[in-house]
């Protein structure tokens, strides 16, 4: 019985060796080459690029070699390169789309499979059903080459993206004034793809930057996983306090999201840096134009959009939600709870790198400390308080879905429930603006419940509330 490939909120993911095979990998890329044909064009360009996961530039290859027997001309990057610089690839190639080998922030035992179109993003839900449909369920149904027959033929080429990406990001902001303050930075690059780019991006100046984990590791020791969150920054947080440092910047794995740590060794959490690009771009830098944001991130977006008369759109979870969105209203910033942000200019694609640029250009243009900008940003839109409980379960997922539909409470934790929706999981809207949210994990026996609220003494009674709900305890 062949394994049922499914894509989950940002493609294919699984255990390397259990489904994640060469076989299963192949005929995923077969999927996607049939899918890009059913495109009707001329354009036979596609883009391949991995992380530093176990075995990710052998399934990398064979991929490859998968488009090249279809027919597409691959451009394979020639290292293990950040998510972000492959998707902007698609567009400096004119490429069709691309094939990004990475788990992103998944366990250390799990490799992944993510596509992307032909403006970088990720492909719209109805895609990704056509390349599921696609999938051959006889691994003899798949067409490959041999690589060097392929590479020898120019149907492989190696390329490096990285000249043409940080071309674009200089376009986008003026790195000599975060070169110039002689801040002191610490990056944790997660034993990912993120290592190296700040040191580069930012040398010549008074500014230093120093890393951790940031060579090669797929074990991402010191960590359950290369996810920007805690505990598994907590070994950055606390160096920050060892070295005296200003800040501290996280990618994950693929160093397409990003966390931050402020100058006194605390974690600012992802809604709370959500809110200040937001900040940035609207305040500092003057832009105007739609925000995008999922379900389960910050209100604090809307109080900006309210204040700078800006249109706030909410999508479901999800890149394949937020990049399609962000084209068709023109957005200057998307967004997702999980720490993926895409910006005007760039591709609508999550860009750790260019999110932490930003804030560096906000702690530098504004003269505070990452503490302080917090401090700011709740002056402007109030006080906002978030956490999230990741809880297993078992039994029938059904009979959870059945039992939270039939336990809608009027209120949570003394604040009246105005609104609920079902759209992308189960969101309560309270009266002070925050929200329960009870979504099930695509890919695991996993219920997640994450809360925002203004009352910083509500929070575990909300998602007490929220795991009483489905059915489950701490």
């Amino acid at each position: 019985m062949p394994t049922k490939i499914k894509f989950g909120t940002d493609g294919w993911r699984s255990g390397i060796a259990n489904e994640y095979t060469f076989e299963n990998l192949r005929r995923c890329s077969q999927g996607f080459a049939s899918y890009l044909k059913s495109l009707n064009t001329s354009n036979k360009k596609v883009v391949v690029g991995y992380d530093k996961r176990f075995l990710s530039e052998n399934f990398a290859a064979a991929a490859a070699q998968v488009l090249a027997a279809n027919g597409f001309q691959v451009y394979l990057t020639d290292r293990a390169t950040p998510t972000p610089v492959i998707s902007f690839a698609v567009v400096e190639r004119n490429a069709i789309g691309a094939i990004n080998i990475t788990a992103s922030h998944n366990p250390p035992t799990d490799n992944g499979f993510k596509v992307r179109n032909d403006k970088g993003g990720a492909i719209a839900p109805e895609g990704l059903k056509k390349i599921e449909s696609l999938i051959p369920d006889d691994a003899n149904d798949v067409q490959s080459m041999d690589f060097q027959a392929a590479f020898d033929s120019k149907a492989i080429e190696y390329f490096d993206p990285s000249a043409a990406y940080i071309q674009n990001i200089k376009k986008l902001i003026d790195l000599q004034p975060i070169k110039d303050a002689g801040l002191k930075i610490l990056v944790d690059p997660m034993w990912g793809n993120g290592a190296g780019w700040f040191p580069t991006l930012l040398a010549g100046g008074k500014t230093t930057v120093e890393e951790i984990n940031n060579v090669r590791n797929p074990l991402f020791p010191n960590m359950r996983r290369p996810e920007p969150i805690p505990p598994n920054v907590d070994v950055g947080l606390n160096e920050v306090q060892k070295g005296n440092y200003d800040v501290l910047l996280i990618n994950d794995g693929d160093a397409d999201r990003f966390g931050l740590g402020d100058e006194k060794g605390n974690f600012i959490n992802q809604l709370q840096v959500y809110g200040l690009l937001g900040y940035y771009l609207l305040e500092v830098r003057g832009m105007r134009g739609p925000i995008v944001k999922t379900l389960s991130t910050t209100t604090m977006l809307n109080k900006l959009g309210k204040k700078y008369n800006v249109p706030v759109y909410e999508t479901g979870v999800g890149f394949k939600y937020v990049a399609p969105k962000m084209v068709e209203t023109d957005a200057i910033i998307g967004g997702e709870e999980s720490g993926g942000f895409a910006f005007k200019g760039n591709v609508p694609e999550r860009d750790g790198i260019l999110a932490g640029l930003y804030i560096l250009d906000l702690i530098v243009k504004l003269k505070k400390k990452p503490s302080e900008l917090i401090d700011l940003l709740f002056n402007v839109v109030g006080a906002h308080y978030y956490d999230r409980i990741d809880k297993r379960f078992t039994g029938d997922k059904q009979d959870k879905i059945d039992r939270i539909k039939a336990n809608k409470p009027e209120n949570v934790a003394g604040l009246k429930v105005t609104d609920f929706s079902d759209s992308d999981g189960f969101k309560f809207s309270f009266e002070d603006g925050g929200w329960l949210l009870i979504r099930f994990s695509g890919t695991e026996p996993l219920i997640r419940v994450y809360c925002e609220t203004t009352h910083s003494d509500k929070v575990q009674a909300i998602l007490d509330k929220g795991l009483e709900i489905a059915g489950l305890k701490r």
